[in-house]
């Protein structure tokens, strides 16, 4: 005999909310049917493995999608738990078990209802009336003393319950699908969205007879299970990559979340090649069902060319089998997640030198990138950054823990100096102090390194000092016949500022040149000239204001200083074109001049007058 049923006002609320405005996502009725079947066909999993014996013990656990255009219906059937008349009432008809006075609470706080929630508050069996006009559902309990039931409702107050016979173990639900929607009926409709979203469902599925999901979930497996071929066949499969890559970190978490994890790096940054931005490529799921591709948040942005699976079954109901609405949650993930790929490039580096700068040499970018916009895995990422220094031969890398265990005891910091190669680096004013102290410094050839030494601060408590920056004095001065003294030395540099004028700043004896005559600093402490050099780009389209003027510091044991200072006083035109030609060379070496014509013609012109003296 037929039951009449009439909703819950909850439900009721819910169906119309669901039928009149969450039409934005329909494809995600499919995924939940299908997950519901999956779990449907776990928990009778469950139950046998504790020794129950099922009705129909011989009937393997499976589900099947069927499509038919011409009664323009979906069926979805799967061969689990099933349920009793009391199971339908409980899970379709009222609000014990479905979560959804939560859901209808989070929709009121929403100002835009989207079907995307559908599923998060265990509610997705009502996401089918997004589609239907019907749904009917048959149902047999795995209980060996229980009949088979009919359950239908086409949207109205309520549904009817009647007895079936003949009824296989499982659930099947049948949807008549509303003529707007016609295209769940299509086969080929149907198989994108189970091969997208179920892909790694461990039940077999399939559609019209056909197989659809053949591809394992292998970050579920023990890694002693799975060999180099199947994980790179995986890679290939959810990287879309035809190489293999270049590292793979697989691992499960027990605490603070349950996680499953299987990231790859490709062996290849795609940035590299000029293809654009990389979209994020780790995958989200939930019990082997896709809750968000390309999942943005899982990682930090600067881990985008990360391609992989997670798998949490921790995601509460709130977000299960949806986009991840819960912030302090992906916060967790994130930080659990990031934290462990940092500790397994940093075994990769200590345990094989040679893949860890492989894989430096294509993402190094990125690593910096976390640097400077990462405060809470800056400390880590520190230790992952390698550079050529000073005690390296040319091309080998050192890291700054290693840079740390070199340091003489009188070194309290780490010296770095941006050039735009060794050779320039080594032929620096600015690294002569520090071949004189036999102090190591660190070359960085990359323009982001320096705004990465700024972020980063320090390491391993020990300051991070620009080479131009550092207050270091030469230890021993070579002793030079006929250097200035004091008193010449106050007299030349008075002389230098008033003839340079707003050229420069300040002038003063230099403590730190061997070499070089003179050196130009920056008067601020916080601006090197490398970026002041990118401040001046940034700004060349804008009005021009005023240019930094930088202090000129000069080497009094240099011949042309000491020649300069004798010759101001009997050939002064010339001792100011040569002062001139000193400020420039040394903003050359700093690489701040920008226009050097009126360098090269004072340059042609002392060039002719020492030509016509020598004549």
């Amino acid at each position: 005999m037929s039951e009449r049923h009439r909703y819950q006002a909850e439900i009721q609320q819910l169906l119309d909310i669901v039928i009149h405005s969450l039409y934005t996502d329909r494809d995600i009725f499919v995924r939940e049917l299908v997950s519901n079947a999956a779990d449907a066909c776990e928990k009778l999993r469950f139950l046998q493995s504790s020794g129950t014996a099922p009705f129909q013990p011989e009937t393997a656990l499976a589900i099947s999608v069927k499509t038919d255009d011409k009664a323009n219906t979906i069926t979805i059937t799967d061969t689990g738990i099933g349920m009793t008349n009391g199971d339908l009432v409980e899970n379709l008809g009222t609000i014990a078990h479905s979560g959804t006075k939560a859901f209808l609470k989070q929709l009121a706080e929403t100002q835009k209802p989207d079907a995307r929630l559908i599923g998060q508050f265990g509610v997705g069996f009502y996401s089918a009336f997004m589609v239907a006009a019907k749904v009917t559902v048959l149902s047999r309990s795995h209980k060996p003393d229980e009949q088979g039931w009919r359950w239908t409702s086409e949207n109205a107050g309520g549904y009817e319950i009647e007895p079936a016979a003949d009824l296989p173990r499982g659930t099947q639900v049948i949807v008549q699908l509303k003529d707007d929607a016609k295209d769940f009926a299509q086969e080929a409709h149907v198989k994108r969205i189970v091969q997208r979203y179920s892909s790694f469902i461990q039940f077999p599925i399939e559609l019209n007879g056909t197989r659809l999901n053949t591809i394992q979930a292998i970050w579920s497996r023990s890694k002693n299970e799975i060999t180099d071929a199947d994980y790179n066949s995986f890679y290939q499969y959810v990287g879309h990559d035809h190489e293999d890559p270049l590292l793979r970190l697989h691992f499960t978490a027990d605490a603070p979340l349950a996680i499953q994890a299987l990231v790859f790096v490709p062996k290849s940054n795609w940035e590299n090649m000029g293809l654009g931005r990389t979209e994020p490529g780790v995958n989200l799921y939930c019990k082997k069902v896709l809750i968000q591709d390309h999942a943005k948040n899982l990682f930090p942005e600067w881990l985008r060319f990360l391609k992989g699976v997670v798998d949490s079954e921790d995601l509460p109901l709130n977000i299960s089998r949806e986009t991840m609405q819960d912030t302090a949650l992906l916060k967790k993930l994130n930080q659990v997640l990031t934290g462990r790929f940092l500790k397994f490039l940093d075994e990769t580096a200590e345990k094989d030198a040679a893949l860890y700068e492989k894989f430096y040499a294509e993402y190094a970018r990125c690593l910096k990138e976390g640097v400077a916009t990462d405060f809470a895995h800056r400390e880590a990422l520190g230790k992952l950054l390698r550079y050529e220094s000073s005690t390296t031969e040319k091309g080998k890398l050192t890291s700054l823990a290693d840079y740390v265990k070199r340091m003489p005891s009188d070194q309290k910091e780490i010296f770095y100096l941006l050039a735009p190669n060794r050779e320039a680096a080594e032929g620096s004013p600015y690294y002569e102090v520090f071949q004189s102290r036999g102090y190591e410094v660190l070359f960085l050839q990359d323009p982001w390194d320096e705004f990465v030494m700024e972020h980063l601060h320090e390491f391993d408590k020990k300051p991070l000092r620009a080479a131009e920056k550092a207050e270091l004095d030469v230890t021993t001065p070579p002793a030079v016949e006929g250097a200035l003294s004091d008193a010449d030395a106050e007299s030349l540099a008075k002389w230098l500022k008033e003839k340079l004028a707003d050229r420069v700043g300040a002038v003063r004896a230099s403590k730190r040149l061997v070499n070089s005559p003179a050196v130009v600093v920056d008067a601020d402490r916080m601006m090197t000239s490398s970026m002041r050099r990118i401040l001046k780009a940034v700004q060349k389209d804008k009005e021009a204001g005023p240019e930094a003027r930088q202090d000129l510091e000069i080497n009094l044991r240099h011949a042309i200083i000491v020649r300069l200072a004798k010759m101001r006083e009997t050939d002064e035109p010339l001792a100011v074109k040569v002062a001139e030609q000193v400020l420039d060379n040394a903003r050359v070496a700093a690489g701040l001049l920008d226009d050097p014509r009126a360098m090269l013609k004072r340059l042609n012109e002392l060039l002719e007058q020492v030509l016509t003296v020598k004549g």
